[in-house]
């Protein structure tokens, strides 16, 4: 009986402790410091056109890409879209964004989670949105794209586009941009061509597909 116990409290003591919701975040100050430093810089001015997100939106070229337009870069790679939702009100609601764009989901999927708990998040940044930049005039979803990496994963990724674009059109606000199908050859796979070694993020012809689908609407 003291041997089971004994067992009982070793292992209660060299078991992990859990990993709390502020501690799974805290990996992320650093780069959330440095968009609240250009925040303050002025480089991220009232009103601008703002992109949010992942490694994709970090690594976009936006004066490059709409050389005539106000953007501002708020994007840091690798996170997911409730890492978005769980600062936004550090790196989105002080800008007061006239028009937001969000790439977000990719790198939630590789992390198993299902098409239904990301557009939940989903949900949640336009619900901010709403209530915190009641004047933005519009929330544009980049759906994920199709990657020769994570091809194993695209009926997932698939299934999570079509929650959120079912969700977009049932608010004049938000706005579901297809940028998976154009990034398919005739045989419906991924063009290696867009991508980079990695085969995972994009080159500069993977970003100017992207170009010219949002420009259109960030007019």
């Amino acid at each position: 009986m003291k041997s089971s116990i004994c067992l009982l409290v070793l292992f209660l003591v060299s078991a992990p402790a859990p990993v709390s919701a502020d501690d799974a975040f805290a990996k992320w100050e650093k780069d959330i410091v440095a968009i609240e430093a250009k925040i303050q810089s002025g480089e991220s001015p009232p009103g601008c056109i703002l992109f949010v997100g992942s490694s994709s939106i970090r690594r976009w070229n936006l004066k490059e890409a709409f050389p005539a337009l106000v953007t501002s870069n708020h994007g840091f790679g690798g996170s997911q879209m409730a890492d978005s939702v769980h600062f936004f009100e550090r790196i989105v609601a002080p800008v007061k964004p006239s028009v937001i764009v969000v790439y977000a989901g990719d790198n939630d999927i590789s992390k198993k989670k299902t098409p239904g708990e990301v557009a939940a998040d989903f949900a949640k940044f336009a619900a901010k949105v709403k209530e915190q930049v009641p004047d933005c005039r519009k929330v544009i979803y980049l759906s994920i794209k199709p990657s020769v990496k994570r091809w194993a994963l695209a009926d997932t990724i698939k299934a999570t586009n079509e929650l959120i674009r079912t969700d977009c059109e049932k608010d004049e606000r938000l706005h579901f941009l297809d940028v998976w199908t154009p990034m398919l050859d005739a045989n419906g796979q991924p063009r290696p061509e867009l991508l980079v070694e990695d085969g995972l993020h994009m080159n500069a012809d993977g970003y100017q597909i992207w170009n010219n689908a949002l420009e259109p609407l960030l007019k």
